[in-house]
């Protein structure tokens, strides 16, 4: 039975590994800690999906190093978080571990497999010092992109809110038997996962609007609704996806929308508060580098300028500080 393992077994982990355990065709284990690790240990992991309540036994434990190595890792920590897990991780890894990286933004990998003149190039906003590329190797990788949404609503239960697709793809958009069999896996599950010649193309769909909506948010304190509605954030929000598009389509992506209509995709979204808005009130690190920062660095990369988004950028990650300040060492009337 292939053996997969949910590494950051959060809201979207706990989401992934639940229904995995619910199929029961592999063989699933969660990485967890805290009180949501102490919960899924106790009474086992409950999912809550369209009116159902499910609950799931999988091995959860605190030590990778109890698993072995495995099949699959799917890791759902957030972009910022994965080069603190190096070491913890190793031991998961066999000859054969193919790593999903389930993270919202420009994943570190992108520039392998892609050919022409980036090949290999490395990302520092992502992969600060490329510690990901030297320590996992790209060759490991394999692409999502998450368009679920799921809570934690108490420790060890997870509320899924929305959505049901979860693409897949290798870096070099051929199907192998990889991912072929991940797909096989995570769709029988009843999660949607086909395989994607170029799964770049879907990043930069989702991307778009997380890149605008999540940091304006931030500052305005709107919801998805809110913003896609209202004029001023809307031109505010259109001018830094005509950036982003720009920047995009010189790397030779395609958009199969338009800036409004993906606007209008967040509006269906609803009184939605952002992730990264939600985090930056708690206290937590905001995603701004892997959803905004990464855009910026490729926009220096293919000489396209990127000033609305530099902006925005600046004035998220003073907003995003403790406190919402920003450091002050001297001030002059």
């Amino acid at each position: 039975m292939t053996k997969i393992c949910i590494f950051g077994a959060g809201a979207i982990g706990g989401y992934v590994g639940a229904r995995l355990a619910l199929k029961g065709e592999a063989d699933v284990s969660l990485v967890a800690r805290g009180a949501h690790l102490r919960a899924m240990q106790a009474q086992g992991l409950t999912l809550k999906q369209d009116g159902e309540t499910y609950v799931v036994r999988p091995r959860v434990t605190s030590e990778p190093k109890q698993l072995g190595p495995q099949d699959f890792i799917i890791l759902t920590l957030k972009a910022h978080s994965i080069a603190g897990v190096m070491d913890q991780m190793m031991p998961l890894i066999g000859k054969d571990t193919a790593i999903l990286f389930a993270q919202n933004g420009i994943p570190w990998w992108y520039f392998h497999g892609v050919g022409g003149p980036y090949e290999g190039a490395r990302l520092e906003s992502v992969d600060p010092g490329g510690i990901i590329w030297d320590r996992i190797g790209p060759e490991r990788a394999l692409g999502t992109v998450v368009w679920q949404a799921a809570e934690i609503e108490a420790p060890g239960v997870i509320a899924h809110k929305y959505g049901d697709r979860m693409p897949l793809g290798e870096p070099t958009g051929d199907k192998t038997e990889r991912t072929l069999v991940l797909s096989k896996l995570l769709t029988s599950a009843g999660i949607k996962s086909p395989v994607r010649p170029n799964l770049r193309n879907e990043i930069w769909l989702k991307l778009w609007g997380n890149l605008s909506f999540n940091p304006v948010s931030v500052l305005t304190l709107g919801t998805l609704q809110e913003l896609a509605t209202d004029p001023g954030t809307r031109r505010v929000i259109r001018t830094m996806m005509e950036e982003a598009r720009a920047v995009a389509e010189k790397l030779g992506v395609s958009f199969a929308v338009d800036a409004d209509e993906r606007m209008d995709m967040a509006a269906k979204v609803g009184a939605h508060r952002t992730s990264m808005l939600q985090d930056v009130e708690a206290g937590r690190p905001a995603e701004l580098d892997s959803l905004l920062g990464v855009v910026i660095e490729l926009g220096r990369l293919v000489e396209i300028g990127t000033p609305s988004l530099q902006l925005v950028y600046d004035l998220c990650k003073f907003r995003s500080q403790p406190a919402g300040r920003g450091p002050v060492t001297e001030r002059r009337g």
